[in-house]
């Protein structure tokens, strides 16, 4: 069964718990095992993060909307946000790198999201903002619907 959710939120730092507990709660009818919610949360943790820090340069008069779908056990979440952009993807995706050393980010957003997600897909320009696409297929749901 298909089932998804829409939320947008103002890209304020106090909003990355408010996401990370709206998809978690979400994804909860799958009976996700305790890793799987936690990397989810962890995905969705650093993607805000990103799009509040990086995208906003923390201004927290914009939107950060999450889509959320549910697909025969596979999880698409998308990320997206309207701001700066990225000028090089494959640069910012490089462990350790980070736009902002000045606040002390490790840069290892996206090396997390990419090793808890199946799949990742990044797009961004310098007028519309940065979206991510991601997708993770939940291991218990593999059994009950393969």
């Amino acid at each position: 069964m298909r089932n998804e959710m829409v939320v947008e939120f103002s890209s304020i730092s106090e909003n990355e718990a408010f996401a990370r507990v709206t998809v978690g709660a979400f994804i909860t009818q799958l009976d996700p095992t305790m890793d799987e919610l936690t990397e989810i949360k962890t995905v969705v943790s650093e993607a805000v993060t990103n799009a509040i820090i990086h995208g906003y340069n923390n201004e927290p008069d914009h939107k950060i909307k999450i889509k959320c779908v549910i697909d025969n056990g596979e999880i698409e979440l998308i990320i997206q946000d309207t701001g700066i952009g990225i000028g090089d993807i494959e640069k910012a995706r490089q462990p350790l790198y980070t736009s902002k050393p000045e606040l002390e980010r490790s840069g290892m957003g996206f090396t997390i999201i990419e090793n808890f997600m199946d799949s990742v897909k990044v797009t961004s320009s310098p007028t519309e903002g940065t979206k991510l696409c991601m997708k993770k297929q939940l291991v218990k749901s593999k059994t009950v619907y393969n």
